[in-house]
């Protein structure tokens, strides 16, 4: 199919189950070409601690699998099909090539860092195997990072390995009544200059808070995960709130409730209001955050709330119209740089709106180096990660 298209001059939009389609820039395509099909786990080691999936294998299915045997994706993949109101399950070429990563990314790496190999046809239409089942593999180009977080631009992935861990035994998550972003900050970062093992690290405004936990009323709230042994959790406890500032007001919530919480905190539930407000994930310095998000509604109104222990930021604009991109990226790059990614928006706003950070010069003339050396023809996902703006124009 890639060689006829390449052979015609088509240009292909690649997707899996679609979950994610509309996030970015809109693809230039001829044709679409799905992995969807092209499902099933081919090899699963569960005491190797390595699963390897045909690319359309859905997170469902593959999670189902990996529930039997009390493992899990450690980076805890995000799934934005409700933000974004798709209905396509998310499959796990979907989240290798997109990198999605969730809330213990901070503490355990994004999907990049447990992918393990890739097989994909490139813009040649030749087959390429990179990687395997093991790390540290890998002689001369890493394709296999390459590939993470690519968004189909440079290839279609067919299959994926990943390394895969054992489920913590239980979790629970502290949550501290904290109106002020910058307090929460420094509350944040208290947590993690502890040995307990923080695996979650996150704060909700009053607005935002009520709708996770409904029972919590006018409170921001400061959140902090530990996750492991249930003999272990009570010590990581108390040592925990000892290191923490006198005087807070601080509740446990059990298993059930730490899950969901961080369920919808995961995959932006806040926001799935099925409007199209922009929605942008921010991704900055932790001690920054709040300072961003300060800059952004002094001159706008929205909702925003953290993850990553503030280094990450998920932020809904009120107005449809614009995605005030200028705005966002120069707050950012008053507080240190960072990334802006705009998420959710109506086509016309995204028409208009450079959706990925803009490289540097020297960065985004390297990326078109290798763009040509994997798809010389420019076939794949064109005008997904990069803006357009004549295009836009016309």
């Amino acid at each position: 199919m890639i060689a006829d298209a390449r052979a015609e001059g088509l240009r292909l939009e690649i997707l899996g189950n679609g979950s994610k389609r509309g996030l970015g820039n809109d693809v230039v395509a001829d044709r679409t070409i799905s992995s969807s099909a092209l499902s099933g786990i081919t090899a699963y080691a569960a005491a190797e601690l390595v699963m390897v999936a045909k690319a359309g294998t859905t997170m469902a299915e593959i999670d189902k699998v990996l529930a039997k045997n009390k493992q899990m994706h450690v980076f805890e993949p995000a799934d934005l099909s409700k933000l974004l109101g798709n209905v396509g399950k998310q499959t796990i070429g979907g989240v290798a090539a997109t990198n999605m990563s969730g809330p213990r990314r901070f503490a355990a790496g994004a999907a990049r860092d447990s992918l393990l190999g890739v097989r994909f046809i490139n813009g040649r239409a030749e087959a390429i195997k990179n990687g395997g089942q093991v790390m540290k593999n890998v002689t001369g180009l890493d394709l296999v990072k390459l590939m993470a977080g690519s968004w189909g631009t440079l290839g279609f992935l067919t299959e994926v390995s990943f390394k895969v861990l054992p489920r913590p035994e239980t979790e629970i998550t502290l949550a501290i009544n904290c109106q002020s972003d910058a307090d929460a900050a420094k509350i944040m970062a208290a947590a993690m200059a502890t040995s307990t093992d923080v695996t979650g690290a996150g704060h909700m405004p009053a607005d935002i808070a009520k709708q996770v936990l409904p029972r919590r009323k006018n409170s921001g709230i400061t959140l902090l995960r530990l996750e492991g042994l249930s003999e272990t959790i009570p010590v990581r406890r108390d040592r925990l709130i000892a290191a923490l500032e006198k005087g807070l007001k601080i509740e446990e919530l059990d298993a059930t409730t730490s899950k969901s919480t961080w369920t919808s905190i995961r995959d932006v539930l806040p926001f799935a209001d099925n409007t199209q407000s922009p929605v942008w994930k921010i991704s900055v310095a932790p001690n920054a955050g709040c300072k961003v998000v300060a800059d952004i509604f002094a001159q706008t109104a929205g909702k925003a709330y953290y993850d990553w222990q503030g280094g990450l930021i998920w932020l809904r604009l009120d107005d449809e119209t614009t995605a005030e991109a200028a705005l966002v990226r120069s707050a950012l790059a008053k507080h240190g740089g960072g990334h802006a990614t705009l998420i959710r928006a109506s086509a016309a706003v995204r028409a208009g709106t450079p959706c990925f950070q803009p490289e540097a010069p020297a960065v985004a003339a390297l990326s078109a180096r290798i763009k040509t050396a994997m798809d010389p023809d420019g076939i794949f996902n064109i005008g997904k990660m990069v803006f357009d703006a004549k295009r836009s124009a016309a």
